[in-house]
C-alpha cells in the first residue's frame, strides 16, 4: 500500500479521475508486454466486470458469458482501448489477466470510478431503465475485514481483505466500497493496514467506524490529523481504556436515546447513555463516551438475549448528539450486508479461485458490481443481478462501458 496522501491511477489523483471505467482500467497492468497483444488487459477486465454484474462467479462461467456478448459491444470495447478486435478472449486469457493483474491499481481504479459516479451519477432512468435515485454524500466510513475462505494457499492461509464502505449512516442509504486493501500476515496486522488505506482516502468531515480491533491510538491520531471523526467500540483487548469506561457511573446516567425494532419474530430495543470524556482518558481526541445496551425478546415478550457495549467518540456534543452516535454505531453494520451479498449472491466463500492475484481481483470486481448496481438505484442485489443477466447489454450500460 503506497504511503501517499492521495491515491492515483496511472498518475492521476483519484479526485481528478474521470468516470470512464475502461480508461481507468487501462492503468491496470497484468505484467504482459503490449507488443503483439491481442486482448488488452483493460478490455479483459471490463468483460470480467460485466460478467460479474450478470452474476457469473468463475472463469468458466465468465468465458461462456463473454462468448455470447454481442459483436457490436465487443468491437466497441476493443476500438475504444486502441486495439483491433481479433476474436473473443478465451477462459485461459481471462485467467491469465486476472491472476496477474496489479491488484492495488485495480482497487484504486474502482475507487476512482465509484467516487466519480457518486459525485456525478448522470442519467439514470432514461439511459439505463433503472431507478432515478441520486445517492447522498457520505458521512460514515465503515472499515471491516473479510476472509476469502475458499482461497486457501499451500500453507493453509486465506486471503484477508479490508474494505472501506462509504455512505450515509441512515438505514437504507446507498453505501459503496471506495477502497480495499489486502491484509498481509496475521489478522493483528489489520489496524496497520487500515491506516495505510485511510491515507489514500479523503476522510475530512466523515466519521470512521470499525470493530474493537481498530480501537488503536495510532488510528485515532491519523483520523484526527486528516480532518475526520471516529466512533469506536471498546472491549477488554484495550484493558486500561475499558476499565476507565467501565468505572463510570452509568447506572446514574439517564438514557439519552432509545429505539425499538420489530421483525423476524423478535423485538429489539437499543438504548444509549452518553457522558463527557473523563480527564486523562488513555485514548486521544475523545470528547464523548457511551454505553449502548441491546435487549431482544420474542413477540410474546420472552427474553432472548441482552448485550452491552462501551465506546468512544471524537465528536463534541455540538458535532454529534447521542441519537447520532447511536446511528453511527448501528450504521456500521451495513458493511456486513456487503459481506453477505458477496457470499450469497456471488458465492465468494465457495470459490476455489486461489492463484496469485485471482482471489483479490474477483473480490474487487464483485465490489464494483455491487457499487454499480447500488448507484443505479437497485437495492436488492440478487434480483438486480437476475435483471442484469436477462439482457447482454445491460451490464455494459450499468458500468458505463457503452460509447
Amino acid at each position: 500500500m503506497p504511503d501517499a496522501d492521495v491515491a492515483s491511477v496511472a498518475g492521476v489523483p483519484v479526485a481528478q479521475a474521470c468516470a470512464d471505467l475502461l480508461e481507468l482500467l487501462a492503468g491496470v497492468s497484468d505484467g504482459r508486454s503490449s507488443q503483439g497483444r491481442d486482448h488488452p488487459a483493460a478490455v479483459v477486465l471490463a468483460l470480467v466486470a460485466a460478467a460479474t454484474v450478470a452474476g457469473m462467479t468463475g472463469y468458466t462461467a465468465m468465458a461462456g458469458w463473454v462468448a455470447d456478448v454481442p459483436k457490436a459491444a465487443l468491437t466497441d470495447l476493443y476500438l475504444r482501448a486502441g486495439a483491433l478486435p481479433v476474436g473473443r478472449p478465451s477462459r485461459s486469457t481471462l485467467w491469465r489477466v486476472c491472476t496477474a493483474a496489479d491488484t492495488q491499481a485495480l482497487d484504486t481504479a474502482i475507487g476512482a470510478w465509484t467516487a466519480a459516479r457518486r459525485s456525478d451519477p448522470g442519467p439514470a432512468t432514461g439511459a439505463t431503465g433503472i431507478d432515478d435515485e441520486v445517492p447522498q454524500p457520505a458521512d460514515l466510513l465503515r472499515l471491516d475485514g473479510k476472509s476469502l475462505r475458499g482461497a486457501v494457499d499451500a500453507d493453509g492461509g486465506q486471503v484477508q481483505l479490508l474494505a472501506a464502505l462509504a455512505g450515509s449512516a441512515e438505514p437504507g442509504a446507498v453505501a459503496v466500497v471506495i477502497g480495499q486493501a489486502e491484509v498481509t500476515g496475521a489478522k493483528t496486522n489489520e489496524p496497520a493496514c487500515a491506516r495505510d488505506l485511510l491515507k489514500t482516502l479523503d476522510i475530512a468531515g466523515s466519521t470512521v467506524t470499525a470493530d474493537a480491533l481498530h480501537t488503536v491510538k495510532a488510528t485515532a491520531e491519523l483520523i484526527h490529523s486528516r480532518g475526520g471523526q471516529f466512533v469506536f467500540p471498546v472491549k477488554e483487548n484495550r484493558r486500561a481504556l475499558f476499565d476507565a469506561l467501565d468505572a463510570l457511573p452509568w447506572q446514574h446516567t439517564p438514557i439519552a436515546d432509545s429505539r425499538t425494532e420489530v421483525g423476524h419474530g423478535r423485538i429489539t430495543r437499543r438504548t444509549i447513555r452518553v457522558l463527557p470524556a473523563p480527564p486523562e482518558l488513555p485514548f486521544p481526541h475523545v470528547n464523548q463516551v457511551w454505553l449502548i445496551e441491546r435487549y431482544v425478546t420474542d413477540n410474546a415478550g420472552a427474553h432472548l438475549s441482552a448485550a452491552a457495549q462501551l465506546g468512544v467518540a471524537s465528536h463534541t456534543r455540538q458535532q454529534a448528539n447521542p441519537t447520532q452516535i447511536a446511528t453511527f454505531n448501528q450504521g456500521h453494520w451495513a458493511v456486513e450486508s456487503l459481506h453477505w451479498i458477496r457470499d450469497t449472491c456471488y458465492r465468494e466463500d465457495h470459490s476455489r479461485v486461489r492463484t496469485r492475484s485471482g482471489p483479490r481481483v474477483l473480490a474487487s470486481l464483485r465490489n464494483l458490481a455491487v457499487n454499480a448496481l447500488r448507484l443505479a438505484g437497485r437495492r436488492d442485489i440478487t434480483e438486480a443481478t437476475r435483471w442484469a443477466s436477462r439482457n447482454m447489454t445491460r451490464p455494459f450500460t450499468i458500468l458505463g462501458l457503452t460509447s
